[in-house]
């Protein structure tokens, strides 16, 4: 069970569940870029140890140039996604933001089509649209 996909998606369904619920009750008193500042800090402190731990801590100059490349980039996404879904908390309803940052769901399927060539069935279709449709209609309630 816990070597499949399915798995792991469900549970970081839930942690970012409980990460929009606790950002919200956190950045209420504190300005959003700091409090993703400190977010931050956590996840590097708890993903360092993890690491360490495991015997997985490494250079990351042994890593192909094209993947430091394009984690880079990933994590310059990831910034930028969390500075702008701590504002969004700090200034709307975690009810209404956590579905509106879920789009991102619809864009990764399009984003897969497009640059990686994945391929969807008209089943992952209706999908799509249906999350963009929930999502969009949980902003406007």
């Amino acid at each position: 069970m816990t070597t499949t996909w399915q798995f792991w998606a469900l549970l970081a369904a839930g942690f970012a569940a409980l990460t929009a619920i606790f950002a919200k009750v956190g950045v209420e008193a504190v300005n959003s870029d700091y409090a993703t500042f400190l977010r931050t800090l956590v996840v590097i402190v708890v993903l360092g140890a993890i690491l360490i731990g495991t015997g997985e801590m490494r250079s990351p100059l042994g890593i192909a140039p094209k993947s430091l490349l394009f984690l880079a980039l990933s994590g310059l996404a990831t910034g930028a996604s969390w500075l702008c879904y701590f504002r969004a908390l700090r200034l709307g309803q975690a009810s209404q933001v956590a579905p509106v940052d879920k789009l991102s769901v619809v864009l990764v399927a399009i984003f897969g089509v497009v640059f990686l060539g994945e391929r969807l069935s008209g089943l992952s279709w209706l999908g799509v649209g249906l999350i963009a449709s929930g999502a969009v209609l949980m902003a406007l309630g």
